[in-house]
């Protein structure tokens, strides 16, 4: 495998790596929005449903622990595998835990910080490894799923 200093290959020398990414993660995020919602919706009753007070600060809350361990366990969300991606670290490695809870925290910081999403969004689609802000301020990169 052709790979940069960086450890992801290269999308110039293997761009089948990267084809599609960008839709594939939009796609991705759709169903996992859609996931974390069912989930919320499922959990409210634990709350004695006080959380329909603060849904979408509680739907926040779930996305990041359903985003953190799913990206621990397996380098993707659940959408993610249905969309056969993955993130991986910048030396090439599947994300540890401590990546996976920096990469979920930068992405609810910008969840909640339109600019910043906005931003993210712009670069998964114009950057060649299909980067979004937190990917690249961590060195991580979304790729098809090696076979």
């Amino acid at each position: 495998m052709t790979s940069t200093p960086m450890g992801h290959p290269d999308p110039d020398a293997l761009p089948e790596f990267y084809e599609g990414v960008a839709v594939k993660r939009a796609l991705a995020w759709i169903f996992d929005v859609i996931l974390i919602a069912v989930l919320s919706a499922v959990l409210l009753p634990f709350t004695a449903f006080t959380a329909l007070f603060f849904f979408p600060v509680f739907m926040l809350v779930v996305g990041f622990v359903y985003r953190w361990f799913t990206l621990a366990g397996g380098s993707a969300t659940w959408g993610m595998r249905l969309m056969a991606i993955e993130l991986r670290e910048a030396d090439g490695e599947p994300l540890t835990s401590r990546t996976a809870l920096f990469h979920t925290l930068a992405y609810s910081v910008a969840v909640v910080t339109a600019p910043l999403q906005v931003i993210s969004a712009i670069m998964m689609g114009v950057t060649p490894r299909c980067q979004g802000l937190g990917d690249f301020l961590l060195g991580t990169a979304a790729m098809n799923r090696r076979v």
